[in-house]
């Protein structure tokens, strides 16, 4: 931030009593000031393009519009707005994928008043913030890639299923009620279960495991590809 500017922030969360926690702490604080809230993504998104707010403070899970789909869209818009995320999620389905969407940091909520500050800060000048439990479970996502053969998981079983169908990222997204990041990230883990490098690959060695059934005689027959 140029000289002793205020770092400009927009609060995102579902929760009124969240907000407004976040406010009162921030504006009691030097060199912040809080230009809005919002409920959800969306409202998020539309308030960014607004405001222009140097960080935005990004929750997850909420209703009417989850935040990776909200820092995913930011992303492709090329806001300039750093998205830090502050949720009391850190699992690896929302952690990974929230980093892929494009989110600078990742904060947990009971996070001390001076850390959160501290990453603020961080994460207006462009610098990367993780809690050291996201940090652990990133550093073991990317260390240790899940072995090939291991069982897909449920919803890795849903994308793939739809995957044979012919079905996008952004159509499978869409069903699922997930956002296309985490449709990458599940695509990502079901290849390494599988032990392949693409869709195609992905569906034709889910048939040879009988993981979609005995499968259309099209796709065992040599030289017959899918449209």
């Amino acid at each position: 931030m140029p000289g002793d500017a205020a770092i400009s922030l927009l609060v995102v969360d579902d929760h009124p009593v969240v907000r407004d926690g976040l406010r009162g702490m921030f504006e009691s604080a030097p060199g912040f000031t809080v230009l809005g809230e919002a409920a959800n993504g969306v409202e998020a998104v539309a308030l960014v393009a607004e405001l222009d707010p140097d960080v935005v403070l990004m929750d997850l899970r909420m209703p009417g519009g989850g935040g990776v789909d909200a820092i995913a869209e930011l992303t492709r818009r090329g806001a300039r707005a750093k998205v830090l995320v502050l949720t009391t999620y850190d699992t690896d389905s929302d952690t990974i994928p929230a980093i892929e969407a494009g989110a600078t940091g990742y904060l947990l909520k009971d996070a001390p008043r001076e850390e959160l500050f501290a990453a603020v800060r961080a994460a207006a000048e462009g610098r990367t913030v993780l809690s050291p439990a996201v940090a652990s479970r990133l550093v073991s996502a990317v260390r240790a890639p899940a072995p090939a053969n291991e069982p897909l998981s449920p919803r890795e079983r849903e994308v793939l299923a739809l995957v044979a169908k012919g079905t996008s990222n952004r159509e499978i997204a869409r069903e699922l009620f997930i956002s296309e990041a985490t449709v990458k990230t599940h695509l990502t883990h079901l290849y390494a279960k599988l032990g392949v490098n693409d869709r195609a690959a992905a569906v034709a060695t889910a048939y040879e495991r009988g993981i979609l059934g005995a499968g259309p005689a099209a796709l065992r027959s040599p030289g017959t590809r899918r449209s």
